[in-house]
């Protein structure tokens, strides 16, 4: 019988993880303006999969905050906000196309497998551009970016 990696945190793990985004979310209103903090917690705990994605990004080093809340789905829009990429989430190629042609120096992972692993996805040239909008980030890292397949068959991809 084959384990399943279970995509749930423990009572105590999640209450540590609700802490932590309330404090950013009151410290960083600028992100989030009209936004309720108690509806954002609502919505979280009835979706284990969703803490378990963010307790990913803030275990590696992310500082996940919500930017955004889209009316259609309900759904609140979390991006990472830490000042510069994780250490954890650095030097390493886009995708696994990218990973297997290195010949030398491989990384340990990639960008886009890391990035489904932890349940969540890379932004678009678009949000990143919104998340510039809300503070300094990036200045002294870069960050790949969701690149389109038209880019991405000709060998690139979007490094922000």
């Amino acid at each position: 019988m084959a384990m399943t990696h279970k995509k749930a945190l423990s009572p105590e793990q999640g209450e540590t993880l609700i802490s932590a985004l309330k404090a950013r979310f009151e410290k960083n209103r600028n992100r989030h303006e009209g936004l309720e903090w108690a509806k954002v917690q609502a919505k979280l705990e009835a979706n284990p999969e969703k803490l378990w994605a963010l307790h990913e990004m803030e275990r590696t080093g992310g500082e996940p905050d919500v930017v955004g809340h889209d009316i259609k789905t309900g759904e609140y829009i979390f991006y990472d906000c830490s000042a510069e990429s994780p250490k954890g989430r650095r030097s390493l190629c886009y995708d696994r196309d990218a990973w297997e042609a290195r010949k030398e120096h491989k990384p340990e992972n990639n960008a886009m497998d890391m990035a489904a692993a932890m349940g969540i996805e890379l932004l678009t040239e678009e949000q990143y551009r919104a998340l510039q909008q809300l503070g300094d980030f990036d200045t002294k890292t870069s960050s790949w970016l969701k690149t389109p397949p038209e880019i991405r068959k000709l060998g690139g991809a979007i490094f922000a």
